[in-house]
């Protein structure tokens, strides 16, 4: 103990200055609570930029502030977590600075959940089991809303740094709904907000009705921060038809409403900038498209018109091409109207040379009626032997003769068939059949026009044996009825000129 507090009391007694009664505080507090062991709840951690965890321990009647220092946070077996109930082993010291006391803790045990961390994490379930915070539920954010509706306290510093925001990156016109953020009524508040603005009419209403919602608050603690997490809040920002921001508390805060937002924004500031674009980078961007645009387009045509010219050049000349076509398509012509003369001429030649071979049908009636009477004569001699013969020979020849007649009567039919089909198919009848008819003059079959002489009588055969009478008349003459036959030109040779007599002939007689 220090000796200040031994000197006498009274009007004489020497004056303490701020730093030695704090310390003298500080000291007591150090040795009376050295070692000491708190249960409580967590609430308010807030970690700082040299690691330090700030917070509190709190109950139902008080509440301590407590610190862990770097070195030793990172020692703890559990992750502190607003809500939790722990128990903290340290010891109670005094900060002059703000001439409060607080908790140096050292160690930390988890003691039982919070009251409020259970009672929010069961409300979660519940309402995620209704679907509220299903990601289906999620609408898109307008690019740039006309109007955008913010839900806050209008004295806090969050509202205008909101419209801070707002008015450097894009200015837009903003309705600002007024309400509690923190104690009794405000989720009532707050829920209130959200309907109301959904009620408002599309257009023609005095209050436009916002394109895009903020629900905002600053930083606090769990209880601070608590009307966010009622069911109401959370309800009427599920069931808004306009996409709705949720920037309540910082960016370590948590609370239901965020997850029944169509966007969670870290901070209030965070939540302006998703709001709306920045203007001068809207306006790059559109410039820069259209360059590209632009670019895009010259680039596109130029390639094209390259590969065209390549294209182009690749082509032949249509006249020349068209002319090159001409002049193959006479030369197929010439080929093949040569061809078919020369095959023509060929089967020609080979027609001749196969008529030739074929036998007169004079010769091949001679042949026929010499081999049958050769047949008739065996018969005859055959039958003379069978007459001659004693009554047994001829009973055990019969059927042999019998056979060997059959067998001779169906070759000579065989053969006699053939023949008669050789014959129709050289016979001249058949010619006549398609189209061409026989010029016939008392001399003979008249082949060609020059063995005709002027106001000669002659005869035109047609099909189906059909005869009509003519007479040769010049070119430029009518035929006289009444004059007589004249006589033959002399000197006049008819087809016997030629050894081989012709397939037309008709047999005399």
């Amino acid at each position: 103990m220090s000796d200040l507090f031994s000197e006498p009391k009274g009007d004489n007694a020497p004056a303490m200055t701020v730093s030695e009664i704090s310390g003298a505080i500080r000291r007591t507090l150090e040795s009376r609570f050295d070692h000491v062991r708190v249960r409580g709840e967590l609430s308010g951690l807030k970690r700082a930029a040299s690691g330090h965890l700030y917070l509190s321990l709190k109950d139902d009647k008080a509440v301590i502030n407590a610190i862990c220092w770097r070195g030793s946070l990172a020692k703890l077996s559990i992750q502190p977590q607003d809500g939790l109930e722990v128990i903290c082993t340290g010891r109670v010291s005094s900060y002059p600075g703000r001439s409060n006391y607080q908790l140096i803790i050292d160690s930390m045990e988890l003691a039982g959940q919070g009251a409020l961390l259970k009672l929010l994490e069961q409300r979660r379930q519940t309402l995620t089991q209704e679907g509220l915070f299903a990601a289906e539920r999620k609408k898109s954010l307008p690019l740039l809303p006309e109007v955008i509706g913010v839900v806050t306290s209008p004295t806090g510093a969050v509202l205008r740094d909101i419209l801070h925001r707002l008015r450097a990156r894009f200015p837009r016109r903003v309705v600002v709904w007024p309400t509690l953020v923190q104690g009794e009524g405000a989720a009532a508040q707050v829920a209130a907000a959200i309907r109301g603005f959904n009620a408002l009419p599309v257009a023609g209403g005095a209050v436009p009705r916002p394109d895009l919602l903020i629900v905002a608050r600053g930083g606090g603690s769990l209880e601070d921060l608590w009307a966010f997490n009622e069911e109401a809040v959370v309800r009427a920002a599920a069931d808004s038809v306009i996409p709705l921001i949720s920037a309540v508390g910082h960016e370590t805060d948590t609370t239901l409403i965020d997850f029944a937002a169509d966007r969670r924004a870290p901070t209030p500031t965070a939540a302006a900038e998703m709001a709306v674009p920045v203007r001068t980078e809207l306006i790059s961007a559109v410039w820069d498209l259209d360059n590209r645009r632009d670019r895009a387009v010259r680039r596109l045509t130029r390639e094209r018109g390259l590969q065209l010219d390549l294209l182009a050049r690749g082509l032949p000349d249509l006249r020349r091409l068209v002319e090159d076509k001409a002049q193959r398509l006479d030369d197929e012509v010439t080929r093949l109207t040569q061809t078919m003369q020369l095959c023509l001429r060929l089967r020609g030649g080979d027609l001749r040379e196969l008529g030739a071979r074929l036998p007169h049908p004079r010769q091949q009636i001679t042949l026929a009626a010499q081999q049958s009477t050769a047949l008739s004569d065996r018969l005859h001699r055959a039958g003379r032997s069978v007459l001659s013969a004693p009554r047994q020979k001829i009973d055990l020849l019969t059927p042999q003769l019998t056979a060997v007649l059959s067998r001779s009567v169906e070759r000579a039919s065989g053969e006699l068939c053939a023949l008669a089909r050789v014959l129709e198919s050289v016979s001249y009848k058949n010619v006549l059949g398609r189209g061409f008819a026989v010029v016939r003059s008392p001399d003979g079959v008249i082949l060609t026009a020059k063995d005709l002489a002027p106001q000669q009588r002659f005869m035109i055969e047609f099909a189906g044996d059909k005869k009509i009478p003519a007479e040769c008349t010049p070119t430029g003459q009518k035929p006289e009825q009444s004059k007589p036959d004249r006589p033959k030109r002399a000197g006049k040779v008819t087809a016997q000129k030629n050894t081989q007599t012709s397939l037309f002939e008709e047999e005399d007689g």
